[in-house]
C-alpha cells in the first residue's frame, strides 16, 4: 500500500501544478420570457449583469419570446429545450404544475429568504398539492384611473365608492350626447374580457370555474355581475369600449380624454404619465359591488424546469431576482409593483398617491385564474360576451353560450 503511494507520488513529480488563475468553467443558465417594452428589457439586462458580477461561476443567456410564449414553452418543455428558468403567468401556472414539469421550489427556500415576506395571494397563485412552484417577481392589481379636470368641470370632487355612484358619475361625465348625436366624452371606458369582469361575476357569489375545472360563470349569481356593464352601456349610454372611440386599450382612450373614468393597473401610470404628460388624474380603489370590495391581481413567477441540469444554479438565479436586492432593483422604476411587502413600503409605494389604491387592493383582490384550461375559457367569455353588450343576443343566452361551448371544448382536451 504504501509503495503504490510512493510511486504516485514520484510519478506525479514532473506534471505542473494547477495554476491559481485556472478557474473552473462558469455554468450557463438559460432564462426565458417576454419583455413589455425597450425600458424593460434594458432594466433586466443590468440586473442579470448585477447577478453575473456577484456570480462569476454563472453566465445567464437571456432569451426574449415575444410571439405565442405559452405555446414555445410547452413545444421546448415536450422536447426537453426549454430554459432552466423561465417566465409563468398565473393564467397559465395552474396547467403547467399540473403536468410534472416544473421543479418545486420548497427544498431551496431558507429561512434567510423569508418567503413571509411574499403577498400571501401572489405565492397562493403558484401552490399546487402543497408545494411552491414559482416565486411571483412582481403584480399589479387593477385601480379606478380619473380624470381631474373632467370632474371638476362635472362638480365631481371625490372618486366613486359604490358601483351606483360611478353609473351616475357616468352618466354626468359624458359630454354633448344629444347636440348632434356624437359623444365627445364618455363617462366610463367598458373593457369587455374576463380578465376585467371576474371580480363582478365574484361579487355576487358567482364563480368561473368548478373543482374539476369547467366553467361557471353562467349562473345566476355571475350574471347579475355582468349585468352592470350591460345596462350601463345598453341603457345608460355613458360607457364605451376602445373600438367605439377608435383607441387600442383602455389606457389610451383614458389619456386621449374619450372617456373620464377607466380600470387599469399599475402599468398604465407610467405609460399615461410619458404619453400624456399634460393629463391630470389620479387613482381609487374600484367602487364596492354588492357592498364588497374587488379588484384583480395579475402576476407572474420566476419557475425552474424540472429537466435542468443545473438546479444549484438555477435557484441562485431565481433568489437572487426574487430576494430583496433584485427585486428592489426591479420594480422602483415603478412599471411594476413589488411582490414582497417590504419593498412596497422600502420604495413607497403604499404611500405613493397614485399607487396606492393598487397596493391596498392585493389583500382582497380576485387572482387571474381560471382552471387548467384557460385558453378554452377566456376566449369563449370574450367572444360571447361582447355579443351581448352590443346587443345581439341576450346576456343569459351569450354566457350560456360561451360557458358551453368551453366546457365542450375543455371536455374534448381532457380526454385527448
Amino acid at each position: 500500500m504504501f509503495g503504490s503511494i510512493t510511486l504516485s507520488v514520484i510519478g506525479c513529480q514532473n506534471l505542473p501544478f494547477p495554476s491559481a488563475s485556472s478557474a473552473p468553467t462558469p455554468v450557463t443558465i438559460k432564462l426565458g420570457g417576454w419583455t413589455a417594452s425597450p425600458a424593460e428589457q434594458k432594466l433586466l439586462k443590468e440586473l442579470l449583469q448585477d447577478f453575473e458580477a456577484k456570480h462569476p461561476n454563472i453566465k445567464i443567456r437571456h432569451e426574449v419570446i415575444n410571439d405565442q410564449y405559452m405555446d414555445v414553452m410547452k413545444t421546448r418543455l415536450v422536447g426537453e429545450a426549454a430554459p432552466d428558468v423561465f417566465y409563468l403567468d398565473a393564467l397559465e401556472a395552474p396547467f403547467f404544475m399540473s403536468q410534472n414539469v416544473l421543479e418545486p421550489l420548497d427544498a431551496y427556500i431558507t429561512p434567510e429568504f423569508e418567503l413571509v415576506d411574499f403577498e400571501e395571494t401572489l405565492l397562493e397563485s403558484f401552490k399546487y398539492n402543497n408545494h411552491i412552484y414559482g416565486l411571483p417577481k412582481d403584480y399589479s392589481t387593477l385601480a379606478l384611473f380619473y380624470n381631474k379636470k373632467a370632474f371638476a368641470a362635472a362638480g365631481l370632487s371625490t372618486p366613486p365608492t359604490t358601483w351606483e355612484e360611478l353609473r351616475a358619475y357616468s352618466n354626468k361625465l359624458t359630454l354633448d350626447r344629444n347636440r348632434d348625436g356624437r359623444i365627445d366624452q364618455y363617462g366610463f371606458g367598458e373593457i369587455p374580457e374576463l380578465a376585467r369582469q371576474a371580480y363582478k361575476i365574484k361579487a355576487f357569489g358567482g364563480q368561473l370555474v368548478d373543482q374539476n375545472g369547467y366553467a361557471v360563470f353562467a349562473s345566476d349569481a355571475g350574471l347579475r355581475g355582468l349585468q352592470l356593464a350591460v345596462d350601463q352601456y345598453q341603457k345608460d349610454h355613458s360607457s364605451a369600449q376602445k373600438s367605439d372611440v377608435g383607441t387600442n386599450s383602455g389606457s389610451e382612450m383614458f389619456g386621449q380624454a374619450k372617456v373620464a373614468m377607466v380600470i387599469e393597473g399599475n402599468w398604465a401610470i407610467p405609460y399615461l404619465t410619458e404619453t400624456f404628460p399634460k393629463l391630470e388624474f389620479a387613482t381609487a380603489e374600484l367602487p364596492k359591488i354588492n357592498n364588497n370590495k374587488g379588484t384583480m391581481f395579475f402576476t407572474v413567477a420566476y419557475v425552474m424546469n424540472k429537466q435542468t441540469q443545473h438546479k444549484a444554479e438555477a435557484w441562485e438565479l431565481i433568489s437572487y431576482l426574487t430576494g430583496k436586492e433584485g427585486m428592489t432593483k426591479w420594480t422602483k422604476t415603478g412599471f411594476a409593483l413589488p411582490s414582497r411587502k417590504s419593498i412596497a413600503q422600502k420604495l413607497g409605494y403604499d404611500q405613493d398617491s397614485l399607487r396606492t389604491a393598487l397596493v391596498a387592493g392585493v389583500d382582497y383582490a380576485v387572482p387571474w385564474q381560471v382552471g387548467e384550461y384557460p385558453a378554452a375559457i377566456t376566449n369563449n367569455f370574450d367572444n360571447q360576451f361582447v355579443s351581448a353588450l352590443l346587443g345581439q343576443q341576450s346576456l343569459q343566452q351569450a354566457m350560456q353560450r360561451a360557458q358551453d361551448e368551453a366546457n365542450e371544448l375543455i371536455k374534448a382536451i381532457a380526454i385527448d
